[in-house]
């Protein structure tokens, strides 16, 4: 997280509830690494959740319309969270977020 958005952040009025988002595999041409903790407004939906990341640089959209089988392998807490039946759901303090592109080898 840059010194900037940290700032921001603080300063910005009303709760934050903090959510730790990875994601990890070959998602669309490409190897993705992200482990990243963000604070976001107390009421933010997943929905809300994923224009917030793309607005910080993370790719949680791009790697979902990269590879759409991974929008109902999305894990929320350890537990699937198919992203369009979802977008509704409020993200609590402490949430984790992950979404794991499927490896195969032989």
């Amino acid at each position: 997280m840059s010194l900037l958005r940290g700032l921001r952040e603080l300063l910005s009025p009303g709760p934050k509830v903090a959510v730790h988002i990875v994601i990890r595999g070959r998602i669309g041409p490409g190897w993705l690494d992200v482990d990243e903790r963000l604070r976001v407004p107390e009421g933010t939906t997943l929905g809300g959740l994923l224009d917030i990341a793309d607005a910080r640089g993370i790719p949680l959209r791009d790697a979902i319309d990269k590879s759409p089988h991974l929008k109902h392998t999305l894990m929320l807490n350890g537990e699937r969270c198919p992203v369009a039946d979802n977008l509704g759901r409020t993200i609590a303090d402490g949430d984790e977020l992950y979404l794991l592109a499927p490896l195969a080898g032989g």
